[in-house]
């Protein structure tokens, strides 16, 4: 019914607008009128906070997803994918960056934000503060929430509407009974207004029960009582007068968190029940419909209650079986966390184990790893050690959570289980080890067993095609995938056309953290043969990982620290620096020590470029500490040393660094990298002769380094060859560094042994590459390369946790200690954190903290107010 003083207070010039009063008051219907009247369906975005949203991620993914569906939004907001430990204050953020050019006026609705938990709400009263004018937010709520609006409040920008405002007058009392068909004298509607004083859903809850009483006016009379006794009298009362499939249809249903038609069908066993539920909605019968074509609905959470406890006392041995079935439905439309759920309140470990390990492949391909561990939550803890399938899924769970020996145990204890599996779950036991096994492998840095247990998924897959195509396509691309990534590392020539087709699969069927996983990956690999290649794949990879929210993935730093040993390769280690700080933000090198070790490499390659060769140090013998944890020779292992080895030739401890190299297995020693350091280390000793011989097999291609080092090979050959007179054998030599240089622009191999007089010799003779000659002794002279065209997404700064909450609140007018009282921390540390952030960002004042920090893609963009 039309309520037109409360529609205009809604629609009025203020930015927030807060519905509070007990539940049942009418919060819902009141917006979802005010929506409708005002013609407001393609220019408001509803949120309801569901029981499961103090998950600031599952929240903030809503949010995102219903702007989407607006007008305005649609064009503004970019789409965003669960993703494991997906941070609330981070995709702020990138809504604040989405909506800083919102002209036309766009409403938040934001129903029962009082089940939002406390990192939430700081997370939407921040965005609340700092959105453009343009974005208004309407909340509804039972109870007053911390959410700083007394702020507004006193700046005018906040409308009220509270319990007293939404109670029902005597006028709007006698409409509400009339719309419902019942007929009461003025007499009796005043005694049932009187009695419920106004509250809403007791005035529906009493129409509906008036309308099917043989003496209206008497019920009138005699309805009285508590809040909680009316709620479960005139429940009781509907139910009883429901025929008997509508009665059951909403008791059975009673289990689910959200119900339609079909699934309505499945467990009152009839037909038609999408019909009942949108009368039922029609009706007001606590039932609220969660779509516009009003196919899903769910029961308010007070009424579903009341109908669980209806159900346990009519038919209590039907609940398990309800669930049961509910689980059955779930698992064959594609809601895995849901079937297992409600296995799991079937108090059916057989079926909700079953159902997990049966779809574990697919949670782990969607990025949901957490949803994998909340479902391993639910189930006695007993059960993950004896159940093999279970020990296999929290074996997965435990690498995603980077506790690599705790995954490695218990995949040891499924394997060892598989035996007593009965045979049809066998081959899928089978299969969910391979996978995680596969993934074990790759943490632990053992490409052989990557690679085998890639081909036996190759295998299972073409096994799988015709049973399950789309299981099977899955595997083949993760498999495909894995075995080009694996076979990159033990120097197989024909991991480039694997990475390729997985990568080519996973787009074709719609993988994208395949996709993302496999360009990461075939970035590591390339970066041997191509910079230029290496670093397109890792902008490839960041974007998807940017864009779907897994941007603190382990395979989105590696491709970060791919991109950052480019850059300083390329002799721009200002542009690399962050890459590689986001690197080591992103990787924890203890659970994943082969990306580990890569980020160290990467770390230690930037600062010999930079020339603070100590740094160096320190990180290239982590570097090799980390290979040390790993289960098989690393190609990454011998390059860590060969620039360890640099950097002690170049702070002078040349014993130190023959000691280094007389410590190296015979195989080692002849690997290039580390026959291109011998020759650093032999031309310090003044003994060009042995940098020739060490040189000799690096460049006739018996002991290939990457190209990157081989463009150093030459130019040490250049200088030896120089020093022994030959001037004709360093002009060759140098040529082709040259050549080798030019297609990647690889300026830095000349920097980590400069030769200027050699280059300025060459220029004179003449030489095809007089430009990059120029462009080289520029930067020997000081000289920054120009920053490069194109992408160039901002980088993480090496920012704590604290330090980016304190950050997030400088754009706003707060005080220090009005931030402090947000946070919940001294005014001390806010100002500490403040200090921190001056040093790191190299600025002086507030002001220019929040420029630099949008500069960085820290904090959005300032939305320009009206």
């Amino acid at each position: 019914m039309a309520r037109p003083e409360l529609l205009g207070r809604l629609s009025g010039p203020a930015r927030v607008t807060l519905v509070s009063a007990p539940p049942g008051s009418g919060k819902t219907v009141l917006l979802r009128s005010w929506i409708s009247q005002t013609g407001l369906e393609e220019c408001a975005a509803w949120v309801a906070a569901g029981r499961d949203e103090r998950d600031p991620q599952g929240f903030w993914l809503s949010v995102l997803g219903a702007l989407r569906r607006t007008r305005p939004g649609a064009a503004l907001v970019r789409e965003l994918t669960a993703a494991p430990d997906l941070d609330g204050w981070a995709i702020t953020e990138r809504l604040l960056k989405d909506l800083a050019s919102l002209e036309e006026q766009l409403w938040l609705v934001v129903d029962d934000v009082h089940k939002l938990g406390p990192d939430t709400l700081r997370q939407l009263e921040l965005l609340m503060m700092r959105a453009p004018q343009t974005l208004r937010f309407v909340l509804a709520a039972r109870h007053n929430v911390r959410l700083g609006l007394h702020r507004m409040r006193l700046e005018g920008d906040l409308a009220e509407i509270r319990a007293g405002d939404l109670r029902f007058s005597l006028t709007e009392t006698e409409e509400l009974l009339a719309a419902a068909g019942v007929e009461l004298p003025e007499s009796a509607v005043a005694v049932l207004h009187d009695r419920t004083e106004g509250w809403a859903a007791g005035l529906r809850l009493a129409a509906l029960a008036a309308a099917g009483h043989p003496d209206p006016s008497r019920f009138a009379a005699e309805f009285s009582g508590t809040e909680r006794t009316v709620a479960e009298y005139l429940l009781a009362e509907v139910l009883d007068r429901q025929p008997d499939p509508v009665r059951w249809l909403l008791l059975r249903t009673s289990i689910l968190e959200r119900v339609n038609g079909e699934l309505a069908d499945l467990l009152a066993g009839g037909e038609g029940g999408e019909r009942v539920l949108q009368d039922l909605e029609q009706a007001n019968v606590f039932v609220l419909s969660l779509d516009a074509a009003r196919s899903e609905f769910r029961y308010h959470q007070m009424f579903a209650g009341l109908l669980q406890m209806e159900l346990r006392r009519a038919a209590p041995g039907e609940v398990p079986d309800l669930h049961r079935a509910a689980a059955g439905w779930f698992a064959g439309h594609g809601y895995p966390a849901e079937a297992v759920r409600h296995a799991q309140a079937a108090r059916d470990w057989s079926l909700a184990a079953r159902l997990l390990a049966e779809h574990w492949s697919g949670l782990y391909l969607d990025g949901r790893a957490g949803a994998v561990h909340e479902l391993l939550a639910g189930f006695p803890t007993g059960l993950l050690t004896t159940d093999a399938g279970l020990a296999a899924v929290a074996a997965g769970d435990e690498l995603a959570r980077g506790s690599l020996k705790a995954a490695e145990r218990l995949l040891r204890l499924a394997e060892r289980g598989t035996e007593t599996v009965p045979d049809p779950q066998r081959g899928q036991l089978e299969l969910l080890s391979g996978v995680v096994g596969l993934l074990a492998a790759r943490q632990r840095g053992n490409p052989l067993a990557e690679a085998e247990a890639a081909q036996r998924l190759q295998a299972m897959a073409e096994a799988l095609g015709a049973a399950q195509p789309y299981l099977g396509e899955d595997l083949r691309a993760l498999a495909l995938i894995s075995l080009g990534y694996a076979e990159g590392w033990t120097g197989h020539h024909n991991q480039a056309e694997y990475l390729a087709e997985g990568i080519a699969l996973a787009r074709r069927i719609g993988r994208p953290y395949l996709e993302f996983t496999g360009l990461a990956h075939q970035a590591e690999i390339e970066a041997s043969r191509s910079l230029a290649r290496a670093a397109e794949f890792s902008r490839q990879a960041i974007e998807l990982a940017d864009r779907h929210g897994w941007s603190d993935e382990s395979a989105a730093g590696v491709a970060c620290m791919i991109l950052g040993a480019v850059l300083a390769w390329q002799g721009r280690p200002g542009e690399a620096e962050p890459w590689v700080q986001r690197a080591e933000h992103i990787v924890s090198a203890e659970a994943d020590p082969a990306a580990g070790l890569g980020v160290r490499y990467a770390r230690g390659f930037l600062e010999l470029v930079r020339g603070q060769d100590g740094d160096a140090l320190t990180a290239l013998r982590d570097a090799e500490r980390l290979a040390g944890l790993l289960a098989a020779p690393h190609l990454l292992a011998p390059r860590a040393r060969a620039l360890l080895m640099l950097a002690l030739v170049r702070l002078g401890e040349t014993q130190r660094a023959e000691e280094t190299l007389a410590d190296l297995e015979e195989r080692e020693r002849e690997h290039g990298e580390v026959r291109i350091a011998t020759a650093e280390l032999r031309l310090a000793q003044a003994d060009p002769h042995g940098a020739t011989v060490a040189l000799a097999p690096v460049l006739d291609g018996s002991a290939r380094p990457a190209r990157a080092f081989l463009t150093l090979g030459f130019t040490l050959e250049a200088a030896a060859r120089d020093t022994l007179g030959d001037p004709d054998a360093a002009g060759r030599a140098l040529e082709r560094a040259l050549d080798l240089a030019e297609p990647d622009t690889a300026l830095s191999a000349f920097v980590l042994h400069p030769v200027p007089a050699l280059l300025e010799r060459h220029a004179r003779r003449g030489t095809t590459h007089a430009a990059l000659i120029g462009e080289i002794r520029g930067l020997l002279a000081g000289r920054v390369p120009a920053p490069l065209p194109g992408w160039s997404p901002s980088p993480l700064e090496p920012l704590s946790d604290s330090e980016l909450r304190v950050l997030r609140y400088l754009p706003t007018n707060l005080t220090a200690p009005e931030i402090a009282g947000e946070l919940h921390v001294s005014v001390n540390t806010v100002k500490t954190h403040m200090r921190n952030l001056y040093a790191k960002l190299a600025t002086h004042r507030r002001a220019e903290t929040v420029v630099r920090a949008r500069d960085l893609g820290l904090l959005a963009p300032h939305a320009f107010r009206s």
